[in-house]
């Protein structure tokens, strides 16, 4: 089993090769490469989806991925009419468009092998709406839309494909994401109905099981994991 996972210089995904490390090869990328080189993965690629898509594609290629995790993001948090079109462009590009990009050439692979598992890291906020972070809920939606279709199209292949929404959860971009909004830490966790942050190893152990034969009839799915955020307080 080779498996790519985005966003890996970050809390989440570092987790998430942290847990997979015993069930197959893992391949990391991030903008981060002295972080990246601290994981304890097969190989990784320091690039920016951004800029760099089409290296990533190749690296895919080249190591014959048949487990897709699609967890880099990018987050903004600003009144919309404060929004420029560089940022607009950023968010979609990093959060939707080359995740899109990257199932693209991973598919064919999976689909020779009649096997495959793609699971992308969406949001809560994808799910429910959050102002002032209306580009991002929305990117964030569409990964939810993309994952419905792409299940129906690959079921017959064997490919499951699949959404994790965390909501607040405890890493730096989180901490960061706190810090630019007008909440405290304190009025956030009041919002949450277990009344705390989700840990990363907590996605790590859901991802980790929407790959193991188990979770082979799981397919097409928003599963929320957000300490009950989803459901009220």
């Amino acid at each position: 089993m080779n498996i790519l996972v985005t966003g890996a210089s970050g809390g989440i995904g570092g987790a998430i090769c942290c847990e997979l490390q015993d069930i197959g090869n893992i391949y990391a990328t991030g903008r981060n490469e002295d972080k990246l080189k601290q994981l304890n993965v097969k190989d990784y690629i320091a690039c920016d989806l951004t800029k760099s898509a089409d290296i990533l594609a190749e690296y895919i290629k080249e190591k014959n991925i048949d487990v897709l995790i699609n967890n880099a993001g990018e987050y903004i948090y600003k009144n919309i009419e404060d929004v420029n079109y560089s940022e607009i462009n950023s968010l979609y590009i990093t959060n939707l468009i080359s995740p899109t990009y990257l199932i693209t050439k991973t598919v064919p692979y999976m689909k020779k092998n009649r096997w495959g598992r793609i699971i992308n890291i969406g949001s809560i906020s994808g799910v429910m709406g959050e102002a002032y972070a209306s580009i991002y809920s929305a990117t964030k939606a569409g990964l939810i839309g993309l994952t419905k279709a792409l299940a129906l199209e690959l079921a017959e292949y064997n490919i499951t494909v699949n959404t994790i929404n965390p909501g607040w959860v405890d890493t730096k971009l989180g901490r960061e994401s706190i810090e630019d909004s007008t909440f405290t830490q304190e009025e956030i966790l009041e919002t949450i109905p277990q009344r705390r942050f989700v840990e990363p190893k907590e996605v790590a152990a859901l991802v980790k099981y929407l790959i193991s034969a188990d979770a082979k009839g799981i397919t097409g799915q928003s599963i929320n994991l957000c300490a009950g955020l989803s459901v009220g307080i």
